[in-house]
């Protein structure tokens, strides 16, 4: 493994990390500035916890998937169970003679916290027509999603033994759910949803940062005694994007308070700057039995780097990569990684790659190589020679 230390104009991440540091009221809490994929702050994000309303994310996530893959239609009516009418906490206030449509029951899943309603769309898509059936999809599909923290024993977070997830885990899905579905998104920042006039104190989308004026566009909030008071959410200002969760505040107050403070922290002290553009040469890599002895190694894209917002110029970065590089080597070809630094944020880890094709060396290169390391075989030999006569003298 080789490094080169190398520096480029831009901003210093050579800052006392308290300057940057955020000291939230959450007893979990993850930040993630999706845009570039910075995490701006991590705290007991990995620890599986009661996620209360915010699991019902997951049930999104998978309804949606149906309705891409033609298994659900949005004007689809479904039946409501005894079961799923059985629930209490928010609801949609369904009865065993309805049957709602499946973008009725997304909106009062999103915008009212509808536990009867997610019951209604788990009974559906459970193989074995139960909601316990569901629950065991979901922890199936979120293990395929990468979410290994995350146990599901029912589909809305009512409080359960063994209903669990992180807060980098509810983070992952809602980045998830932004990238995924676009067309369904929207609808976690409608602030209003008025099903069939029954439940006129159940209207309001709890998120308390929709309408600030602050980009806030979703997803959902969770409270349970055991939980707290929790909020999985995103803003977008400009370009940028923030992902944030957390969980364990006293009240909603609490919540919202933090909530709002988190999403001025993440947009105000930090920002995106440009550092160099595709095709910019970055370093060299030495290259082994090829026709150049060194190949060129260039940014594939334009490189933008978050960084404090008061930062001054110059970025301390090292080149990392396993050399020499054997020939050929094609254009392109990915073969290093630019690593840079940042006081209180992970490292970014750029890739590079080849500027130049570099053809594999012909009779007279592969000649002067193996001399060359019979001779460096030779000069080793001799110096460990030298030195155990030294030692025996």
């Amino acid at each position: 493994m080789l490094r080169r230390l190398i520096t480029l104009t831009c901003a210093s991440w050579l800052i006392a990390a308290q300057a940057w540091a955020f000291d939230t009221r959450a007893t979990t809490a993850f930040v993630i500035d999706q845009t570039t994929g910075t995490v701006l702050l991590s705290k007991n994000a990995d620890t599986p916890l009661p996620p209360a309303s915010m699991s019902k994310l997951m049930t999104l996530y998978m309804a949606f998937e149906a309705v891409r893959d033609g298994r659900l239609s949005l004007d689809e009516r479904l039946p409501v169970s005894s079961h799923a009418m059985s629930y209490g906490g928010s609801t949609m206030f369904l009865d065993t003679t309805d049957r709602v449509t499946v973008e009725d029951l997304l909106r009062g899943i999103i915008v009212l916290s509808g536990n009867d309603a997610c019951a209604v769309i788990a009974e559906a898509l459970s193989p074995d027509g139960t909601e316990a059936g569901f629950a065991r999809l979901m922890t199936q599909r979120a293990q395929q999603m990468g979410m290994t923290s995350s146990t599901f024993t029912n589909s809305n977070g009512w409080p359960q033994a063994g209903h669990r997830m992180s807060m980098r885990d509810l983070a992952l899905l809602s980045a998830r759910l932004i990238e995924d579905f676009p067309n369904f998104y929207p609808m976690f920042a409608e602030q209003e949803f008025q099903f069939d006039g029954r439940a006129p104190k159940n209207t309001q989308n709890r998120n308390p940062l929709l309408g600030l004026g602050i980009g806030a566009d979703g997803l959902k909030t969770g409270h349970t005694q055991e939980a707290g008071y929790g909020l999985a959410g995103s803003a977008k200002q400009g370009d940028r994007r923030v992902i944030f969760v957390i969980s364990g505040l006293d009240t909603a107050q609490a919540r919202a308070e933090e909530a709002e403070a988190i999403v001025n922290w993440a947009f105000r002290q930090f920002v995106k700057r440009p550092v160099a553009g595709a095709g910019t040469r970055i370093a060299e890599a030495d290259v082994w039995m090829g026709a150049a002895p060194r190949v060129e190694l260039t940014l594939a894209e334009d490189l933008e780097v978050l960084m404090p917002a008061l930062a001054p110029d110059t970025i301390s970065a090292e080149v990392v990569y396993n050399g020499p590089v054997t020939a050929p080597v094609a254009q392109g070809q990915p073969l290093a990684e630019l690593v840079i630094a940042r006081e209180d944020l992970p490292e970014a880890r750029i890739p590079l790659v080849a500027a130049q094709d570099v053809p594999s060396g012909g009779f007279m290169v592969r000649v002067l190589t193996a001399a060359k390391v019979l001779a460096r075989r030779i000069q080793d030999r001799g110096t460990e020679g030298a030195e155990v006569a030294e030692g025996t003298s």
